[in-house]
């Protein structure tokens, strides 16, 4: 008789449950300005459809909230979580992201939803870690990026890699009449050179050859999962991890491969320390006065890896490809190339070719500087970074955040708007970067709009580095060869952490033939 009298009770329990629950639900949603969510699964749906475009995806979404540039969702709508662990807010508004960045810093640190998802992969490297953690190893970093020595080794690096590998490769593609995949080729140099800068190691992943490596494959594949991982609901990713099964199982063999290889570095280094960034690293000592952990240093190695890696490699193919596009810009490139080298070598064209730029040639390549900034600004290496939000706020613009929620800035979606860039701002142009003569180069007054290289006290250390590792791989294929696209061949975007092309840059060459004019244009 209970058991019978149970049942319509429960039923009743159930449909009180039920219907408060979708009067909360229609009550949350209205307060939500994004695209459509649903009962409990939120935004996931629309994630999940959009996922091999979500750039784009966020760019539509930023702009069909009118003038605002920032809208609210969740990935699950579920009361307690819904405004806190699964609320996002998401913006490509200058001065939210300035706000964020600089004037609320303490207030938005990568935070428990970011430092989870990339433990596995960074630890508490630099790119994963807050407070005390990063604070010391920036102070090292920085020490290390404003002296000569590590300018000067970067120049030997980029220089040998260019003249004894990438030239050989290029040269004999040249001769053979086959195309290459470029963003393999640049992936591969950064990655020797990052290598040698951090641990003194070079992997000789550009040889001619193109020897495959395990680690580069390994690493990948971690960061697109990685990636997702921050995308989707945490406890999805978890329960996979837990059983080992999905895509987690797969991050797990590649964390394996990955682990090995920097485990491989860091020992060959406590036997032979010298001044790479890693042997820095192991004469410092954590809060308690002890020295780093060999799994620390792996992952703090591991992190500039990653910096120094994806981030030029990836913006450099960017920049061939519009480049290939812009025949325009692609001879004002040239142009200033051979009068730069013309001014520092003579006329003799052959000596402009003996070697790769030096770096002091480099630094006066005002328009290459400025074509590769445009390029950083339609196609940013990373293209959203995520906070935590501490502590309750509210935004320039008038957004309440809460805290515990997750605050998504858009760089890639900032360059799309036409309310920041103008009418134009869809159009690959090196002037925005250039002084009104031209002549020099000039990043926007609002340092907020152009934020390829972070901004506020997480500014990107390796700015002027990477610039001119850019520019000198820039100008050495530029003045050797004319870049011509695989007919057929599609540029698409790669669901990553970094924004690599899904299926490479594949181009066919020419040798370049340099016009006498513009030997003397100097």
């Amino acid at each position: 008789m209970l058991q019978i009298m149970d049942t319509p009770l429960l039923l009743t329990l159930a449909a009180a449950l039920l219907s408060a629950y979708f009067v909360w639900f229609l009550h949350f949603a209205r307060t939500l300005t994004g695209p459509k969510v649903w009962p409990l699964v939120g935004s996931v749906p629309n994630l999940i459809v959009n996922r091999n475009r979500i750039h784009d995806w966020i760019a539509g979404n930023l702009r069909e909230s009118g003038g605002a540039a920032t809208y609210q969702t969740c990935t699950l709508s579920l009361p307690l979580v819904g405004r806190k662990q699964c609320f996002f807010t998401v913006t490509s508004n200058p001065r939210n992201i300035e706000h964020v960045l600089r004037t609320r810093f303490e207030n938005y640190p990568k935070g428990p939803h970011w430092q989870a998802a990339f433990h596995d992969l960074l630890g508490q490297g630099i790119f994963n870690s807050d407070g005390e953690t990063w604070l010391m190893q920036r102070k090292t970093a920085a020490l290390e990026f404003t002296t000569r020595t590590l300018r000067q080794a970067m120049a030997r690096w980029v220089n040998r890699t260019i003249k004894n590998r990438l030239w050989c490769i290029l040269d004999k593609a040249v001769k053979e009449k086959v195309w290459v995949d470029l963003q393999d080729l640049l992936l591969r140099l950064t990655f020797d050179n990052i290598c040698g800068l951090t641990f003194g190691k070079d992997p000789e992943t550009l040889s001619p050859d193109l020897p495959e490596n395990p680690f580069t494959l390994a690493f990948d594949t971690a960061t697109e999962i990685t990636l997702q991982r921050l995308l989707y609901p945490g406890i999805l990713w978890r329960l996979q991890k837990l059983l080992g099964i999905g895509k987690e199982k797969k991050m797990q063999q590649s964390l394996k491969i990955v682990e090995t290889y920097m485990n491989d570095a860091v020992s060959a280094r406590e036997k032979s320390p010298s001044d790479d960034l890693l042997s820095r690293f192991m004469k410092k000592r954590d809060a308690s006065g002890n020295p780093l952990s060999a799994a620390a240093l792996r992952k703090i190695a591991l992190n500039f890896v990653l910096a120094g890696r994806d981030t030029s490699s990836v913006a450099l193919s960017w920049f061939f490809w519009l480049v290939m596009n812009h025949p325009a810009v692609e001879q004002k490139l040239v142009d200033e190339i051979t009068a730069v080298l013309a001014s520092t070598r003579g006329g003799d064209r052959r000596k402009w070719t003996e070697d790769a730029v030096d770096f002091e040639e480099a630094e006066k390549l005002v328009y290459l500087k400025a074509a590769l900034a445009e390029t950083l600004r339609l196609y940013p290496s990373v293209p959203e970074d995520f906070k935590h939000a501490v502590a309750d706020d509210v935004l320039p613009d008038g957004t309440a955040v809460p805290a515990g929620s997750t605050v998504t800035y858009s760089i890639y979606a900032v360059a799309r708007m036409k309310s920041v860039w103008g009418e134009d701002c869809m159009e690959f142009k090196p002037e925005r970067f250039l002084s009104v003569e031209g002549n020099q180069f000039e990043p926007p007054k609002d340092g907020y709009k152009f934020v390829a290289f972070n901004g506020g006290p997480r500014t990107c250390l390796g700015k002027d580095l990477a610039y001119l590792q850019m520019k000198s791989v820039a100008a050495a294929v530029l003045l050797h060869y004319r870049l011509l696209p695989v007919p057929g061949h599609q540029v698409q975007q790669k669901m990553s952490l970094t924004l690599f092309m899904k299926h490479g840059l594949r181009v066919f060459l020419e040798p370049r033939q340099l016009q006498p004019q513009a030997a003397t244009s100097a």
